[in-house]
Parts: C-alpha cells; structure tokens; sequence
C-alpha cells in the first residue's frame, strides 16, 4: 500500500518503521556509515525553508493477521524549491526489484509535473544500485563532488594545533557555535556569496542574502541539526574573509556534516582555508566529545581544497553525482498513457 504521508502527524510506529528501512538501505549501499537515530527524525524529515515544500509518500506491507500496520517499507519525498523538485527515495533491501521504486517516483514526478516544476534532480552515490536504476528512468548525470571521511581517532592533534594558528599576520579566527552574531550576518553573507557562480551543484542551494542565511540557521535547528561556524575576520576592514561551518546531526550524532568552506578571493594565500578548517576541528573536539567523524564534499576540480583536506587527514570515500531529468519526459516514461494529461496544473 503507498499513501500520501506527512511526517509531522504520522504515527511514533511509522516514524521508527521508517528509520528501520533507512538504516536498512545504508546497511546494505553505504556500510561504512553510522547508522541513524530517532532523535529529531520527525523534524528533519518535516521541516522546510520558507517559501519551500516537502511533498511524502510511503510504502507499506500488508497488515499483520492481528490487523496491526505493516512495516514501512519505501519512501519517497521531494523538496519543492526554486524551479526544481529534489527527490529522495528509500526501498528496503527485502522490497528491491518489485518495481516499487519505479511507483514511488511515478508519484512524485506526477505531483512535480501537476505543480507546475519542470525539472526533478536527485543525488544519487556512486557504486550503488541507485546509479543504473536512475539511469535506466532517463537521468542524467549533470555534476559529480568526492565525498571523503575524516576519522578523529586518527588525527595528530598537537600538528592540527599549530595548523589552527597558521593564519597570515592582519586576521584573526573565531568560533561561533550555534551561528555568527545578528552583527555579522551581512558581513557574513557577502563572503557567502563569493561562491555565487561557482558550479557547486543546485541541489544543495547555499544562502547569500542575510535574512535567507538567518532562516537557514533556524531552519537547521529546526531540524535537529546543530550548526558550528569558524570565521577569519580582517582586522583592518571587520569583514569577513573567509568561513567553515560544520553540522552535527541529532539523526547521526557521531558523523558530522561538511557545509561551505569560503576563502574571499582578495583574501587568498594567507593560509586562512588550512586555518579555519583545523580551528574547526580543535573546537569540535570539545564542544562535541561523541564525534568520531567529519564528512566533506568537493568538486574534482577544487584542487586546492582537497589538497587542505588531505593535510588535515581527510580520505577520499565515494563519488556523490547529482542526476536531473526532465519532469515532461520522467512522467511520459513512466505513466500509463490513460492517465496523462495535456499539461500541469497551476
């Protein structure tokens, strides 16, 4: 049975079926990584931006003969937002190659196409089934980032310290858990957007306007997601010239995320990117002592990036790609042909 599904009024037990399921698909695609927690689940399957939309569906077994749910057992959701749906989806091993997958997207690119959006993208890891089964519904691969894996237990500390203070004479680093100060958000956002027209991937969207940047911020709490922020102020100006922000998830509390690492172009060759990445790390060893890992994304072409994150102890782990197609055509594929329409609804 698949149903339409909101996670903020679903049921305690279709919340931890679900988390069974999740865990279930890293166990068998990503075995490396931790396993899920409950905490928070609900907000961070829930919880949007303004201005966005999460649209879910689930798949269950049959009922038990006692009449009791049947196990949750797929999972699609797609994020509404710009001029693009983002897709997720989650099969349970046990329910692969039943053609599940194939309904799940049918929905949501049904829904997409009816709303009006011309695009679906979706993040898709390398070496996994996902690959030839997006590719086989028409996806194409637009953009391909290296996911690599620090292990804590493996650092050298006392060389990361001396990193840490590495930073050319004129600036100066600090730690802001939880945010930057209201007082530094527009300084903030300007750095952000120095990144505006790199070819970064649209489907994790970086915030360059202060009042997004300070929705996003509430929007991670939200979530169940605390975010970290090293700044490297110039001492001269007060602006900031470069940043790293760091999230640790309530959802996997032992790995944190890699957001955005900024150095501002007027302000490259100090030893600002190096810096504020190992003052980041010094600072996590304290404020979060359940952290084992730290997970980052780069482009292949961002050498110099992955060179700092090879100094710091960083190891190359998969390929992320992101994938889109066309909603016209995904719809066209997969609808029965009685049931298509001349066009979207608006």
């Amino acid at each position: 049975m698949v149903r339409e599904w909101d996670p903020r009024t679903a049921s305690s037990d279709e919340i931890t079926s679900l988390l069974g399921t999740l865990n279930a698909v890293l166990a068998a695609d990503l075995p490396q990584d931790p396993p899920w927690r409950e905490s928070s689940l609900r907000e961070y399957l829930s919880e949007v931006m303004p201005g966005e939309r999460r649209i879910s569906w689930i798949a269950q077994a049959e009922p038990g003969d006692d009449g009791t749910p049947g196990e949750v057992v797929g999972h699609v959701q797609v994020l509404l937002l710009g001029g693009i749906g983002v897709l997720e989806v989650l099969v349970h091993p046990s329910a692969r190659r039943t053609g599940l997958g194939r309904t799940l997207v049918r929905l949501a690119a049904r829904r997409v196409w009816d709303e009006g959006f011309q695009s679906i993208g979706v993040e898709v890891v390398g070496d996994t089934p996902a690959v030839a089964f997006y590719e086989s519904l028409g996806f194409t691969r637009e953009y391909v980032e290296t996911r690599s894996v620090l292990d804590l237990t493996t650092v050298e500390w006392p060389a990361l310290a001396e990193m840490a203070t590495g930073v050319g004479a004129g600036y100066h680093l600090e730690f802001w858990p939880g945010g930057p100060p209201d007082e530094l958000i527009e300084a903030y956002a300007r750095a952000k957007a120095e990144v505006r027209d790199v070819d970064d991937g649209e489907l994790r969207p970086s915030s360059y306007d202060p009042q997004r940047l300070r929705d996003s911020l509430d929007t991670l709490h939200r979530r169940g997601m605390q975010p970290y922020i090293v700044l490297a102020l110039h001492e001269q100006s007060g602006e900031v010239a470069g940043l790293t922000e760091v999230v640790v998830p309530a959802q996997h509390p032992t790995r944190a995320d890699q957001y955005d690492t900024i150095v501002v172009q007027d302000h490259r060759g100090y030893g600002i990117d190096r810096a504020i990445k190992a003052r980041m790390l010094m600072e996590l060893r304290s404020a979060e002592p359940g952290l084992v890992e730290v997970q980052t994304w780069n482009a292949q072409a961002n050498e110099a990036m992955l060179k700092v994150n090879a100094e710091l102890g960083y190891r190359p782990d998969r390929d992320w790609c992101e994938y889109s197609v066309d909603v016209a055509e995904l719809v066209h594929r997969l609808d029965p042909p009685a049931t298509r329409s001349d066009g979207p609804a608006h």
